[in-house]
């Protein structure tokens, strides 16, 4: 996990990988320990949202 991001008294853990291999350890910990909403996951891949993570690409982070 790289950030967390704070709106409407949630916290939003936000995990960046670089490429398309996407297995985020330390964000599945957080999200077994803390249970939040959702999470963000920023990569190469596309938009989509499974298991309670939203995926967005590189270059929509701006949309966040």
């Amino acid at each position: 996990m790289d950030f967390l991001i704070i709106r409407d008294d949630h916290v939003i853990p936000v995990e960046c990988k670089a490429g398309d291999h996407v297995k985020a350890k330390s964000l599945m910990v957080y999200k077994g320990k803390y249970k939040p909403a959702y999470s963000i996951r920023i990569s190469s891949r596309n938009f989509g949202f499974m298991d309670g993570i939203k995926s967005v690409p590189l270059y929509a982070v701006f949309c966040i």
